[in-house]
């Protein structure tokens, strides 16, 4: 098997990645609020879960289109109704596939990749709205890691992250979230975010969403705390790690076993 290609935004992180999935409604990556959730590290998991050979094609942010303009990618639609090249990106030269949209990448893995299903018990409709109620408790506090998520780009990347997103949330970028009661009162949503995401969890014995059942929930999930502990100052993420008796360090950590360490 030829191994598929996965087309990931680079930084100066000793593994580079550090994008979550990526895992949905059309991603608004580059130039439009950022979905957290919708970055390329949710199909790595779902590569490696599903056993399947994969190999990363790094792209700077400023690179994003024209890259993907020379490949043949489509544009995907962002929420303010403009179109836009955007990542992640799917090549599998197995089938000559292209796909760009975040959701329809992970349909694609699924329909073409059966083994291993992350939509299992036809739960793609509940697990889609999942996703929706997610990416909405987060956008209210996202402008924190997206802060934090500038200091681990290249001067490049970053200059051009830093102006696509003033653009995009209509505010300047040293505004986001500075230290005083702005940054406090995204720590305490981001709190009674994962209070509430513990509420879902406890609702089923086991330790993911669907009790005995991993899904693709579970990824989307594990997606946003890599994202957390990529961006985030050490003392931040140890933080979070530590709510709730540590339960979310051990779901990513559950997660990337699962997913065979990638």
């Amino acid at each position: 098997m030829i191994p598929l290609i996965l087309y990931d935004i680079t930084s100066k992180l000793e593994r580079k990645y550090w994008s979550p999935n990526t895992a949905k409604p059309r991603q608004v990556d580059p130039s439009s609020v950022h979905n957290p959730l919708r970055q390329t590290w949710s199909y790595r998991f779902v590569l490696g879960y599903k056993g399947l050979p994969f190999r990363i094609e790094w792209v700077e942010y400023p690179d994003i289109a024209p890259r993907m303009k020379a490949i043949g990618a489509r544009q995907n639609r962002l929420l303010d109704g403009r179109d836009a090249y955007t990542l992640p990106v799917l090549n599998d030269p197995n089938t000559g596939a292209l796909i760009t949209d975040s959701w329809e990448i992970a349909e694609y893995l699924e329909k073409t990749y059966p083994k291993k299903p992350i939509f299992s018990n036809k739960s793609k409709g509940l697990i889609r709205a999942f996703d929706a109620v997610l990416i909405n408790l987060l956008r209210p506090v996202s402008k924190f890691p997206i802060l934090r998520a500038s200091e681990i780009l290249s001067e490049r990347s970053a200059e051009y992250y830093i102006t696509a997103r003033e653009e995009g949330l209509k505010e300047k970028f040293s505004e986001f979230s500075p230290e005083g009661p702005k940054r406090e009162e995204h720590w305490v949503i981001l709190e009674q975010i994962f209070s509430t995401s513990r509420e879902w969890y406890d609702k089923e014995e086991g330790k993911w969403l669907m009790g005995d059942t991993f899904s693709y929930a579970d990824i989307i999930t594990a997606a946003g705390l890599f994202w957390l502990k990529s961006v985030l100052h050490g003392d931040e993420w140890e933080k979070i790690a530590g709510w709730h008796d540590g339960r979310w360090a051990r779901l990513l950590a559950d997660v990337e076993k699962e997913c065979n360490g990638v």
